[in-house]
């Protein structure tokens, strides 16, 4: 039978019978899905991985400026700063911000980068992930399977919810990125599953009502700024999900949930440029003139 799971509960319910992580309960639907090899499925996250290190380094060293001006040299701003010994986030949450920042520097700039759920929300994940590798010397192969568990956690989002901002707003691209990033942190710093999940319903009930109102209708501003803030509230809600801080609501509810805010907010708010920071008169300037 083949292996799968329609929503968080019996995700979890798979994991406890077979006493499995999230990571090994999606690797195991990827192969029965697909009918591949279980070292070839492993192959092909291994290959999103580098995707996803290339596009989070690469403007560290060389800087690139987005299609329409707004944003570009961020990360390397951040990276200079944190060369110097002033950071006041420490370096997970650092690192975390200015690969972020970083990815969404490449996909602006119509670089290569993996969407994680999204192109607008590509930053968070491995934001996330490269920084705890970095800072815990974590080795490649917990990192592709960290991916795995952040993948079942997006696909959840997409079967039960949405990942478009243009249905739910910036909650369900940054929202969901980051409870994939959080839930994967979790497993990735010897979590159970069930505290892998609160940690992704942490992330979205902190980021419930978030709007999608990019500059110019443009992926570059406030984006970038929102897949920073994507990754500290991932880091924090991990944290919070390890020190065995249970969540009152479980995800599949708060999934459901943040799917409703979404499509309560005005359409002028879910990525029509119509409100918000895009019609901000200092934004509409930028957008005209560029940078």
């Amino acid at each position: 039978m083949m292996t799968d799971f329609k929503n968080a509960g019996e995700l979890l319910e798979l994991c406890a019978r077979r006493g499995q992580r999230i990571s090994d309960v999606m690797k195991q639907r990827e192969c029965d899905l697909s009918e591949v090899p279980m070292d070839q499925v492993c192959q092909r996250m291994g290959k999103v991985l580098e995707v996803m290190r290339q596009s989070a380094l690469m403007p560290m060293k060389a800087p690139v400026t987005s299609m329409g001006g707004l944003i570009g040299g961020e990360a390397r701003k951040l990276r200079l700063y944190q060369s110097e010994g002033k950071t006041i986030c420490g370096t997970v949450v650092g690192h975390g911000i200015t690969y972020a920042m970083a990815v969404l520097e490449v996909n602006a700039s119509m670089g290569v980068i993996v969407a994680a759920p999204t192109a607008g929300s590509a930053g968070v994940v491995p934001g996330v992930l490269l920084a705890l590798q970095e800072e815990y010397h974590i080795p490649d192969q917990q990192i592709v399977d960290a991916l795995f568990h952040a993948g079942a956690v997006g696909y959840l989002a997409m079967r039960n919810a949405t990942v478009a901002g243009a249905v739910g707003g910036c909650q369900a691209e940054v929202g969901v990125a980051a409870a994939m990033a959080a839930a994967a942190a979790v497993e990735l710093m010897g979590g159970e599953p069930a505290q892998s999940l609160d940690a992704a319903s942490t992330v979205l009930m902190n980021m419930l009502g978030l709007v999608c109102d990019p500059v110019g209708g443009l992926v570059e501003y406030p984006c970038q700024n929102r897949n920073a803030a994507g990754v500290a509230n991932a880091l924090i809600a991990a944290e919070m999900a390890l020190s065995g801080i249970r969540q009152l609501i479980p995800f599949d509810e708060m999934l459901d949930i943040m799917y409703q805010v979404g499509k309560r907010i005005p359409y002028e708010l879910r990525e029509t440029a119509l409100g918000g920071c895009a019609t901000s008169p200092s934004g509409c300037q930028s957008c005209r003139f560029g940078k």
